[in-house]
């Protein structure tokens, strides 16, 4: 099956009790047994929901894997990775990323012993020098977030094969529709499922995709025994989500590259971050990655003031100052205060996070409406 065809059938089939096209709200924690251990593959539904299981078939499909598994929140799939490891093992991650894998890595799993190095991943190589005989994780974001770096998934994946080392690639940013991390030698793909996966702003989930029989039976096993499982009504509506995820992405890369022309031309506009610029960094990667570049786009402002980037924040209409991405309406945000702030501030600076950084997700609106908002805010400041 092509992309298209995969997001509307992959995994999901009538219910066989009724012929329902749409799969069921499977809305029960418990299952009637014929005797004890005699059943239909369902006791509980922390352990498996019928809803969550066609899912989790969908999205392994859409990433080319063989094993979905569906959490109650990207951090909580995230949650579930780190708890492969053991104190004293060591992870190197991207020093470009979400503010609450960061946040998660130092506040919660470093009080276990798990040490974290966040490094630059732009030149591949210069991963060798962090890596010992305890390091047992890779963690790659590609675009990053905020600042949308690029990442070569099979240059990280070939050293970290040659080490004997997991790679997890969260895929948030992309979807699996511009990207498929799997195939590039990745062993663990996550996905944040509220973002472009759901589409619509109303759910909250995480996934993780693999391919390996073993890796897959440690998650589940994680998966049940820590339950940090989402509940079907959601899993329902991101079925529902995805089914129309190639037509919503086609159009965010589409007003994504008419809001970064835009941008780049505006004098007010110091810098701007997305991808298919040709002088972004590692470019030529995310052509030879990427289907196309996304609607996620960062710029900071002349001058990098913190009063001129809340001034624009607070007069855009089109799009919405809130937290999150990916949805169908544009959103808008201030990574230093809002997705970041836990992320002190030397180190987001570090990467180029500085106090004038705006972060767009730029939706499936009309282009020219979200120019003129753009436009209008910008010459408030």
């Amino acid at each position: 099956m092509k992309f298209g065809t995969k997001a509307i059938h992959a995994g999901v089939e009538p219910d066989p009790s009724t012929g329902a096209i749409m799969t069921p709200i499977f809305q029960t924690s418990t299952y009637v047994q014929r005797s004890p251990g005699d059943h239909q593959g369902y006791e509980y539904s922390r352990t498996h929901n019928p809803t969550r299981t066609a899912l989790q078939n969908n999205l392994a499909a859409l990433e080319n894997g063989k094993h979905g598994l569906c959490f109650s929140s990207g951090l909580g799939a995230i949650d579930a990775i780190i708890k492969l490891l053991n104190p004293g093992d060591e992870v190197i991650s991207t020093n470009d990323l979400y503010g609450g894998s960061y946040r998660i890595f130092t506040k919660v799993f470093e009080r276990y012993g798990i040490k974290f190095h966040f490094v630059s991943m732009e030149n591949p190589a210069t991963l060798e020098s962090y890596i010992n005989e305890r390091t047992k994780l890779i963690w790659a974001e590609t675009p990053t977030n905020p600042m949308m770096n690029i990442i070569d998934i099979a240059a990280i994946a070939e050293v970290a094969k040659k080490h004997s080392i997991l790679l997890g690639v969260d895929n948030t940013f992309a979807t699996p529709f511009l990207q498929n991390p799997l195939d590039l030698g990745a062993d663990l793909v996550m996905h944040s499922v509220t973002k472009y996966l759901g589409g619509h702003s109303d759910v909250v989930m995480g996934a993780i995709i693999v391919n390996d029989d073993q890796l897959a039976e440690k998650l589940a096993f994680i998966q049940n025994a820590c339950g940090a499982t989402p509940g079907p009504q959601d899993c329902f509506l991101v079925l529902r989500g995805i089914k129309t995820l190639h037509l919503r992405m086609e159009r965010h890369c589409q007003n994504g590259k008419t809001i970064a022309a835009f941008l780049k031309n505006h004098p007010k506009i110091e810098k701007v971050y997305w991808p298919g610029f040709e002088d972004h960094p590692n470019h030529d990667i995310a052509k030879k990655q990427m289907r196309d570049y996304g609607g996620m786009i960062s710029f900071t402002l002349v001058g990098n003031k913190i009063e001129d980037a809340t001034k624009v924040l607070e007069n855009l209409h089109y799009f919405a100052l809130a937290e999150s991405l990916g949805g169908v309406e544009s959103l808008c945000g201030h990574p230093a205060t809002m997705t970041h702030a836990s992320i002190p501030k030397e180190e987001r600076e570090k990467v180029g996070l500085v106090d004038s950084l705006i972060r767009l997700s730029v939706g499936i609106e009309d282009a020219e409406d979200l120019k003129e908002d753009l436009k209008r805010a910008l010459e408030l400041v």
